[in-house]
C-alpha cells in the first residue's frame, strides 16, 4: 500500500463505521420483530450485489441534533444492485437512526435513487419504516416528502414502481406507497392518516394502531395493500418473486421464462372443476392454476374484493395478467371494489406490456342502495375504461355466465377484445332466462293452469333460443366456442399469435379517466 494512503482508509472506515443505529437502537428494532434496513437490503438484494449510494450524507441541521454527534447517512440507506440477475435500485428507511424520521437530506436521497432508477430504466423498491417527518427539520422536511411525491408520479408507468411497509408509516408518508404499483405490509406494520384525534385515542387505549391501519385492515379492508406477509423475510422473499413477472422498465418486455409445462397440455380436470348448473360455485383459482404453466400463478389484492381474483401468471413462458370472476363470493358480482381492483390491475398491466386474460363467469353488477350510492356507476366505469385504454393483447374466455352490462366491461369485441371464447355451455345474453321470463312473459304465467310448470316451459325455451354462445358467434361477439378441456391450448396460440400486436390511441394528452 502506498505511504500514508493507510490513515485515510482508516478514517473512511471510521466514518462508515457509525453509519447505523447503536447496537441499543438495533437491539430494539429487532425486539419489536423487524429487521435493521441493512438486514432487509441484504435479503432483498442477491448476495453480495448491492452498491450504496450517498451513504456519507448528514443531516443538513445538525445543530438540531441536540449536539449529537450526527451518524452518516441520514437514517436511510439508497443504492443498486441485482435481484434475481437484474439491476434494481432500493432506498430503505433506518429506524435506528432518529426512528427513520424523514429530513430534507433524507429525502434527497431517495429523490436521487428514484430519478436514477428511472434514468436508467430499472424497477425501484422503497422499504418504508419510519416515524414521518422529522419535527427539528420543520418545513423542509415536508417539501422533502413532495419531492417524493413528484417523483413516484414522473415514474410512475415507465419503471416498477414497489413500496414496502415493515414498520410505521403515517401522515404525509402513507402517500408515496399510495401512489406506487404495489404495496407490500407484514402483520407488525401499519400505515395512517394521522391527526390530533387519532393520537389520543390510541394514547387513552380507546383505539389499537393495528385497528387504525395495520396490515390487515389494508390488505383486507381498505385495499391500500396488495400483499400481506407475517414477516420481514418473508415479504422480502414475495417482493423478489413479483419481480420475476415485472419488466424492468417500459421499454421491455416481461421477463420471458423457458417453459416445462406442455403448451398443448389438454386441462381435463376443467370438466369437473367448474359445474355445468350456473347456480353452483366453485373457486376460479383452481381454474387458473389449471391452464397456468405448471399450475402456478402469482395472485395480487388476495384478501380485498375477492369476489375477482388478478393474478400474474404465464401460458407457455410468457407472461400473462389473469382477471376473473369469483363464484364462490357474491355468485362472481362485480362491485365498487371490484371495479377499482380490476382496473388498477389491467393498467399495470398495460402499462409494462404484460398480456390480458380474462375468465369470464359474470351475472353481472351487484345491485342494491349501497353500491349506488358509493359509485358503482362511476367505479365500474373505471373498469371500462382499463380495457378501453388496454393497447395489449386481450383474451377471454366465457366459463359459463355473462349477463348484461357485465358483459360488455370485461374485455368485450366492443372495448376491442383481441380473441373471445367461449365454453359451449355458456350462456350470453342481456339477463338470465328466470328474469327474462319473468318480464317478458309475466300475464302468460299468471293466466296458466299450472303458473309454475309454464314458467319453468318459458325458461327452458328461452335458455335454448337465446343464452347460448352460438348466438353470439353468429354475430362474430365471440371467436369461437371451445371444448373446456382445450381452454390452455386455446390461450398459448392465441397469445403467441397476438404477441405481434401494435395498437395506438389518437394522439392527445390524456384521457380523463372515471375517478
Amino acid at each position: 500500500m502506498q505511504e500514508g494512503m493507510e490513515k485515510f482508509i482508516r478514517l473512511l472506515r471510521e466514518k462508515k463505521a457509525i453509519a447505523g443505529g447503536s447496537e441499543k437502537d438495533i437491539a430494539t428494532q429487532h425486539g419489536k420483530g423487524r429487521l435493521t434496513a441493512r438486514e432487509r437490503i441484504e435479503l432483498l438484494f442477491d448476495p453480495d450485489s448491492f452498491n450504496e449510494i450517498d451513504s456519507l450524507v448528514v443531516p443538513r441541521y445538525d445543530s438540531y441534533m441536540g449536539g449529537k454527534k450526527s451518524r452518516y447517512g441520514d437514517g436511510c440507506i439508497t443504492g443498486f444492485g441485482l435481484v434475481n440477475g437484474r439491476q434494481v435500485f432500493a432506498a430503505a428507511q433506518d429506524a435506528s437512526v432518529m426512528g427513520g424520521s424523514l429530513g430534507e437530506m433524507h429525502a434527497n436521497k431517495i429523490v436521487k435513487a428514484m430519478r436514477m432508477a428511472l434514468q436508467y430504466g430499472c424497477p425501484f423498491v422503497a422499504i418504508n419504516d419510519s416515524g414521518g417527518a422529522r419535527i427539528q427539520e420543520g418545513v423542509d422536511s415536508l417539501g422533502g416528502y413532495a419531492k417524493i411525491f413528484d417523483a413516484n408520479c414522473e415514474a410512475s408507468g415507465v419503471i416498477p414502481q414497489i413500496s414496502v411497509i415493515m414498520g410505521p408509516c403515517a401522515g404525509g408518508a402513507v402517500y408515496s406507497p399510495g401512489l406506487t404499483d404495489f404495496v407490500f405490509m407484514t402483520d407488525n406494520s401499519y400505515m395512517f392518516i394521522t391527526g390530533p384525534e387519532v393520537v389520543k385515542a390510541v394514547m387513552q387505549e380507546e383505539v389499537s394502531f393495528d385497528d387504525l391501519g395495520g396490515g390487515r385492515v389494508h390488505a383486507q379492508a381498505s385495499g391500500v395493500s396488495h400483499f400481506l406477509d407475517k414477516d420481514d423475510a418473508s415479504c422480502l422473499a414475495h417482493v423478489r418473486e413479483l419481480l420475476t413477472f415485472l419488466p424492468s422498465n417500459v421499454q421491455e418486455d416481461p421477463p420471458y421464462r423457458e417453459p416445462v409445462d406442455d403448451p398443448e397440455r389438454r386441462c381435463t380436470e376443467l370438466l369437473d372443476i367448474v359445474p355445468v348448473d350456473p347456480h353452483q360455485p366453485y373457486d376460479v383459482r383452481k381454474v387458473i392454476a389449471s391452464i397456468s404453466d405448471d399450475g402456478r400463478f402469482f395472485e395480487v389484492h388476495e384478501l380485498w374484493a375477492p369476489n375477482l381474483v388478478v393474478a400474474l401468471s404465464r401460458l407457455n413462458g410468457y407472461v400473462v395478467g389473469i382477471v376473473a370472476n369469483q363464484p364462490q363470493v357474491l355468485a362472481g358480482c362485480i362491485d365498487i371494489k371490484a371495479s377499482i381492483k380490476a382496473a388498477h390491475f389491467i393498467r399495470i398491466c398495460d402499462a409494462y406490456n404484460i398480456p390480458i386474460v380474462t375468465l369470464q363467469d359474470v351475472p353481472g353488477f351487484l345491485p342494491g342502495r349501497d353500491q349506488e350510492y358509493g359509485g358503482i356507476i362511476r367505479n365500474g366505469a373505471r373498469m371500462i375504461y382499463a380495457y378501453s385504454e388496454a393497447t395489449v393483447p386481450k383474451l377471454m374466455v366465457i366459463l359459463r355466465k355473462s349477463y348484461g352490462g357485465a358483459y360488455c366491461v370485461m374485455s368485450s369485441k366492443g372495448l376491442r377484445g383481441d380473441l373471445l371464447y367461449a365454453w359451449p355451455n355458456a350462456e350470453i345474453a342481456v339477463m338470465g332466462a328466470e328474469g327474462a321470463v319473468n318480464i317478458l312473459f309475466r300475464e302468460d304465467v299468471k293466466k296458466a293452469a299450472d303458473p309454475a310448470a309454464r314458467r319453468k316451459e318459458l325458461v327452458a325455451d328461452y335458455e335454448a333460443k337465446f343464452n347460448t354462445p352460438y348466438i353470439a358467434a353468429s354475430r362474430g361477439l365471440i371467436d369461437d366456442i371451445i371444448e373446456p378441456q382445450d381452454t390452455r391450448r386455446a390461450l398459448v396460440r392465441g397469445l403467441e399469435m397476438t404477441l405481434s400486436k401494435r395498437e395506438r390511441h389518437i394522439p392527445r394528452k390524456h384521457g380523463i379517466s372515471p375517478m
